[in-house]
C-alpha cells in the first residue's frame, strides 16, 4: 500500500482531509482554552502533533491503540468542561468504540466531537477497515448528530462550527486526497443540519453526502450535456436531516438520487424515503452506495467503479433513471 494516492481520475485541484482536520484543531487549540485533541496512537514523531503535546500536555492527548479508553477520556474531558475533539480510524471509531460512544458520550449528552477517518472504502484495506454503517448507527443514536463533509475545505467549516453546538457529533471523512468540490476562492455559508443547493434541477435531483457530491456533480454536467436539467444537493448533516431540501428537490422533479459511500440499507437513501414517505411526497428514488454486502478488497478508484458510485456510474444509472 505504499504510495497510496486517492484518485478517481481528472479531480482537479485536491486536499488531504485527514491532514486538514488535525491542523485545523491544532489551530482551534491555540485559539480557545476549552479546545483538545485526542488521538490513538497518532502522535508521529517530531511532528506538529507532538509539539503541541510539549505545549499544551493537559489538551493534546494520544491514549495509544486504545480506542475506547479515548471516547472515555474525551467524555470525562467534556464533563470538566472542555470541548475534546477525537481522531482514529472510523472503523476503530464507530464499531470497536460504540460502547463507549453510546454510553459515555450520547447518553450523556456531552459536546464530544468524534472525527473517524478512512470514511467508506477509501482506506483501500478491505471489509475489515471499511466504515459503511456510521449513518445509519449514528441517526439511530439518541442525542448524536452526524456529519459527512465533502471535501477539506468544509470540514474545516465544519470544525469551526461545531465550537459552540452543545450536542455530541460524529464527523465523517475520507483518507486521501479528495476533490474539492469548494474552492478556496468560493465562500458559502454552512449550518449544521441546512443542505446545500449546489443547483436545482427539474428532471433530476441527486442528494449526495461526503465524497459522493463531488461524483454527483460531474454527473449532473454530463447529464446537462444530453439535455437534462439536475440538481445537485450536498447533504452534509446526516442527522438532523434537512428535510425541507429533500420535499423541495422531490416536488420540483419527482425524481431522487441519493449517492453516499455507505452501505445503501440505512443510511442516506433510507433516511430520504422516510423523509418522503411521512411527507406524504411522492418521488421515484433510486440509491446509490454499497450493496448490502462486505466490499471487495480494492483501491477507492476501483472500488467506487466496481459499484457504479463514480461520475461514470451515477450518469448510466440516471440515463436509465430518466427513462
Amino acid at each position: 500500500m505504499s504510495g497510496f494516492t486517492f484518485c478517481c481520475g481528472d479531480m482537479g485541484p485536491a486536499m488531504e482531509a485527514k491532514g486538514t482536520v488535525t491542523n485545523e484543531i491544532l489551530e482551534m487549540i491555540e485559539d480557545d482554552p476549552r479546545v483538545c485533541y485526542v488521538n490513538a496512537d497518532g502522535t508521529s514523531f517530531g511532528g506538529r502533533v507532538q509539539q503541541m503535546q510539549e505545549k499544551y500536555p493537559d489538551r493534546v492527548l494520544d491514549s495509544g491503540i486504545q480506542e475506547m479508553n479515548m471516547v472515555t477520556m474525551a467524555a470525562g474531558l467534556a464533563k470538566q468542561g472542555y470541548l475534546p475533539y477525537v481522531q482514529t480510524f472510523g472503523p476503530f471509531l464507530c464499531v470497536r468504540a460504540f460502547d463507549q460512544i453510546h454510553n459515555d458520550v450520547a447518553y450523556n449528552d456531552y459536546p464530544v466531537r468524534l472525527i473517524g477517518t478512512h470514511a467508506g472504502v477509501s482506506s483501500g484495506y478491505g471489509p475489515t477497515h471499511n466504515t459503511i454503517i456510521e449513518f445509519a448507527v449514528m441517526n439511530s443514536l439518541p442525542n448524536m448528530t452526524m456529519i459527512a463533509p465533502c471535501d477539506a475545505e468544509q470540514c474545516k467549516k465544519v470544525l469551526r462550527k461545531t465550537l459552540d453546538y452543545p450536542k455530541p457529533v460524529y464527523i465523517r471523512i475520507p483518507r486521501g486526497e479528495e476533490p474539492l468540490v469548494y474552492t478556496k476562492d468560493y465562500d458559502y455559508d454552512y449550518e449544521i443540519g441546512k443542505a446545500i443547493v449546489i443547483q436545482e434541477g427539474t428532471d433530476l435531483n441527486i442528494i449526495a453526502t461526503g465524497i459522493g457530491v463531488y461524483n454527483a456533480v460531474q454527473a449532473a454536467r454530463q447529464l446537462e450535456e444530453k439535455g437534462y436539467s439536475v440538481g445537485v444537493i450536498d447533504m452534509h448533516t446526516i442527522k438532523p436531516i434537512d428535510k425541507d431540501a429533500i420535499i423541495n428537490a422531490a416536488k420540483k422533479s419527482g425524481r431522487i438520487i441519493t449517492v453516499e459511500d455507505h452501505n445503501i440499507l440505512g443510511g442516506l437513501g433510507s433516511i430520504v424515503a422516510d423523509v418522503l414517505m411521512e411527507a406524504g411526497v411522492f418521488a421515484k428514488l433510486k440509491k446509490i452506495g454499497i450493496p448490502d454486502t462486505f466490499v471487495e478488497f480494492g483501491y477507492p478508484e476501483e472500488i467506487y467503479p466496481y459499484y457504479g458510485m463514480d461520475a461514470a456510474g451515477i450518469t448510466k444509472t440516471a440515463l436509465e433513471f430518466l427513462k
